[in-house]
């Protein structure tokens, strides 16, 4: 039995609503600090993240030598901590400063990979899970902990996990809610096409969704004991970033680097298999090459009409200047050509939004009236009016 992150983010906060701690358990790369971050903003939470895969022995609680009084920090109803320069203490003070400046604001502290730190730095957080004390500090009633973990093959269903993890202390396991995060390629591919911004590309690079919805066993594939890189949500997101900047330069060495490039997130078959799609379905149509080459117009016509806009919406954001020389107006003309009215005068208002080029478009038109930044320009005059009529 499993939760998807969408089910998670339902979950989580009812485990807290009821007093409780949550122990999220879940593959690398699945999304559970992503997940804990908007569990944490739809609950107006300040959140407080502690990395215990990277903490040592002490740091919560190092023996020091006697300190001066200034080397106290006070809290009106949590007791006292010395303030020693380490990772814990240093949460901690700022925890109880937040709380302390803010009494009804929610708290949420976040021990991500905890069964990745050592047994000693687990048995150091041991209080404060459980009993929400250590030594003389007490943990404010606004502060929630979250755990996160990887799967160690103590676990139920995950017998054959291959995780470097220190397996958790019975007290733990007994006094804390598992809840086993899943993959869900529908859920991440509903993500993965919403838009970066009003108007804009999707969140995820339209390749990549394109690939995951023909193989949607792909997006994870767990830890194998023979393969050290393997896919996952966090990997493809990484190969999305990539793929943009990739796709910024010429068709020759996008084909050379791909195969490496993705095989550094994905593991060599997945990588090499994403690569060959890419070659296959996307690097030979870039917008850099519709700007010069109209020969690539039966190409643009084959694709989705999301896919047609986007790349003339980049067209507008990336090069507009193009539009004021009359080779760049023809090319983008006959592309504009190719899609929905519907399109055309979405387009056309994103053109009408940019005082700058219109003045320059305007410009080269007057000086060549019968050239084709005078006929796009007049082109899109008529397509806006006709908006208009239709609204």
């Amino acid at each position: 039995m499993a939760l998807t992150y969408q089910q998670l983010l339902i979950t989580v906060p009812l485990v807290l609503r009821a007093g409780n701690v949550p122990s999220i358990v879940g593959e690398a790369g699945l999304g559970k600090t992503a997940l804990v971050e908007e569990v944490a903003k739809k609950m107006n939470a300040k959140l407080f993240t502690t990395v215990v895969s990277l903490s040592e022995k002490g740091d919560l609680a190092i023996p020091v030598p006697p300190l001066t009084s200034d080397s106290f920090v006070e809290t009106k109803n949590h007791g006292r901590l010395a303030n020693v320069q380490f990772g814990y203490s240093e949460t901690l003070i700022s925890i109880i400063r937040y709380s302390e400046e803010n009494p009804q604001k929610k708290i949420i502290w976040f021990l991500d990979e905890f069964n990745r730190g050592p047994q000693a730095v687990q048995s150091e957080l041991m209080n404060l899970v459980l009993q929400r004390q250590i030594n003389s500090l007490r943990l404010p009633e606004t502060v929630k902990i979250v755990i996160a973990e990887n799967p160690d093959n103590t676990m139920e269903g995950f017998e054959n996990s291959e995780y470097a993890v220190s397996t958790g202390d019975a007290a733990i396991k007994d006094r804390t809610v598992r809840l086993v995060m899943t993959s869900s390629t529908s859920e991440w591919l509903a993500w993965a096409k919403k838009p970066l911004r009003q108007g804009g590309r999707s969140n995820i690079n339209p390749l990549v969704i394109d690939y995951l919805t023909r193989y949607p066993s792909r997006l994870i594939q767990s830890h194998q004991f023979n393969l050290d890189l393997n896919p996952t949500p966090r990997a493809w997101e990484r190969v999305s970033k990539d793929l943009d900047q990739l796709q910024e330069f010429p068709r020759e060495v996008q084909e050379q680097l791909a195969p490496d490039l993705f095989s550094g997130d994905l593991g060599t078959e997945i990588g090499v298999s994403f690569a060959e799609f890419v070659q296959a379905h996307g690097i030979r149509l870039q917008v850099n090459d519709m700007i010069g080459r109209i020969d690539l117009e039966e190409e643009f016509q084959q694709l989705e009409e999301a896919d047609k806009l986007s790349l003339l919406r980049e067209w507008l954001e990336k090069y507009p200047e193009t539009l004021a020389k009359n080779d760049g107006a023809t090319n983008f003309s006959a592309y504009l050509a190719d899609i929905s009215p519907d399109g055309q005068y979405a387009l056309v208002r994103q053109v009408g939004e940019n005082d700058e080029l219109l003045n320059k478009m305007y410009s080269a038109a007057k000086e060549n009236p019968t050239g084709a930044v005078a006929e796009l320009y007049e082109t899109s005059a008529q397509i806006a009016t006709y908006g208009d009529k239709d609204e």
